[in-house]
């Protein structure tokens, strides 16, 4: 799905941009609900950009990437962390890009995230290339999502996967 955001897309930087696992949900000005195989999933565009929702069986989990005003917990190359039963994995980067090679990737990311049936994204008013996209699928029992976050000013696209998945029990002998 793809929307035109409602608001003024501001000169943010990949640099402001942080990363919180657990937050509350913030308001959004675009969402999809996802249902996959027992796991419902809702992505969800911000203002300052995006924030996933996973609520399973075994508990909720949350994780906002976004430019928050305060926060100290900048953007991580990556993260492992065990929530609950689930284990979760993040990872983050930013690539920098030419003008005309921006304008290429940013159509070819919106075409593929607009048409994909789990994807969502969202183009800021006054510049086609400033936009945030979210795709989401479930492998082997395991809910995953990448996202873009692009800054045409910087030629900066921040890209970011995810993987959230049952920690594996070790059966012990007995």
């Amino acid at each position: 799905m793809l929307t035109t955001l409602n608001t003024s897309y501001t000169d943010t930087r990949a640099a402001d941009l942080a990363w919180a696992l657990g937050r509350e949900p913030l308001p959004a000005l675009a969402t999809l609900d996802l249902e996959l195989t027992g796991a419902k999933l809702q992505l969800r565009l911000l203002g300052a950009s995006h924030q996933v929702l996973l609520d399973e069986e075994r508990g909720r989990c949350s994780e906002t990437v976004a430019c928050i005003p305060g926060s100290s917990t900048p953007l991580p190359l990556g993260v492992a962390k065990r929530v609950g039963d689930w284990e979760y994995e993040f990872a983050a980067r930013v690539e920098v890009l030419t003008p005309g090679s921006f304008a290429g990737r940013a159509q070819e990311l919106l075409a593929l995230v607009s048409d994909h049936p789990h994807g969502l994204a969202g183009v800021f008013p006054g510049s086609p290339h400033a936009f945030t996209a979210l795709l989401a699928q479930q492998h082997e029992g395991q809910v995953h999502w990448r996202t873009w976050h692009a800054y045409p000013q910087d030629g900066q696209l921040v890209a970011t996967r995810t993987r959230v998945g049952v920690r594996a029990r070790v059966a012990r002998p007995g």
